[in-house]
């Protein structure tokens, strides 16, 4: 006699996914056709913006992250110690004059700092490199000249920014004990896969620094993703035209323009043709704070320092900068005329 076999039951999985289909039908159709479209166009923004922000600073990530595989090959602890002080005052004044030299901006200085405190810079210096480079760097220099001219824009943009980069770092310069500012850093397995030699080739060195730049591109790359997506998401659901009409007054101005510098996030080698468009509108003082403020500080530099440093510290270098460009700001208002 033949054994008729009862239908198997329906998984769990499948039931679940009917009911939430059902739900979205249900839902769907009781919400006006105006969502719709409204959400569809806040998507556009978003992609927009994120793109925007992301396409900017990928090449900067990507050349910092390359400069951070060619120190981690060619440069060695002796080096590094007979180039820099290890005097705090010294090493802050030499670690912010160090941004000239290297043209990356706020998202390659994060990897290439990673690198340079491995190689045993000290801390003062690197927390000074980390702030000053984004601004002195000869590329933002010249985008700063090329919007605002050879004047005081540019003279007093290098000047606080590297005022603020020395004092930051000697504020740092008081412990002692870099492991409680960094967090613990991970050696990358191929560097005990290719252990570096006396006698290893030039192309062989190149190898290996292209390697080091590669793991730390798709390491650090994905902080800049998410600092990127969090910035387009304010950009797009807060309304910039809010701010700027409450943006007057010589303290309530630098406020705003402070909170703009962190909310665009812009890359500090084009912010300047930005804060140009403001001139008309803000007062130089708050204008200045952003050029200042901006490049150390924002949405995705924060999430990028979250990797290098401990939480206390990222505190300390959003918190001193902030505070030390909003008195910058509301000086020059009440001194300029």
């Amino acid at each position: 006699m033949q054994k008729t076999t009862s239908p198997r039951p329906l998984s769990r999985s499948l039931i679940l996914s009917i009911v939430i289909g059902i739900l979205l039908i249900v839902v769907s159709s009781m919400v006006p056709a105006g969502v719709f479209t409204w959400l569809w166009d806040k998507l556009n923004i978003f992609a927009t913006v994120f793109l925007g922000i992301f396409i900017e600073a990928i090449p900067y990530l990507l050349l910092g992250t390359l400069a951070s595989g060619l120190v981690e090959v060619f440069l060695d602890r002796d080096q590094m110690s007979k180039w820099i002080s290890h005097r705090p005052v010294a090493a802050a004044v030499g670690g912010a004059f160090m941004g000239m030299i290297f043209p990356v901006c706020e998202c390659g200085v994060v990897p290439l700092t990673r690198r340079l405190f491995n190689k045993g810079l000290p801390l003062s210096a690197g927390i000074s490199f980390l702030l000053a480079a984004p601004v002195l760097n000869p590329i933002v220099v010249l985008s700063t000249a090329a919007a605002f001219g050879w004047g005081n824009m540019l003279f007093w943009r290098m000047g606080v920014s590297l005022v603020i980069a020395i004092v930051v770092g000697l504020v740092f310069s008081v412990e002692r004990d870099p492991s409680n500012v960094l967090r613990p850093v991970l050696t990358l397995s191929h560097e005990h896969d290719h252990p570096r030699e006396a006698h290893t080739s030039f192309i062989e060195k190149i190898r290996q620094a292209l390697l080091i730049t590669a793991d730390e591109f798709f390491e650090m790359g994905r902080y800049l993703i998410l600092g990127a997506m969090l910035a387009a998401a304010l950009q797009t659901f807060i309304a910039q035209s809010s701010l700027l009409s409450i943006g007057s007054g010589p303290v309530l101005s630098v406020l705003v323009m402070l909170g703009l510098a962190i909310l665009l996030s812009i890359c500090s080698t084009v912010d300047a043709f930005v804060a140009l468009g403001f001139m008309g509108t803000f007062s130089f003082g708050s204008v200045l704070s952003f050029l200042v403020f901006g490049p150390m500080v924002d949405i995705k530099s924060i999430i990028m320092y979250s990797q290098v440093f401990r939480r206390r510290s990222v505190t300390y270098l959003v918190a001193i900068p902030f505070m030390m460009s909003l008195l910058a700001g509301v000086i020059f208002n009440y001194l300029q005329p």
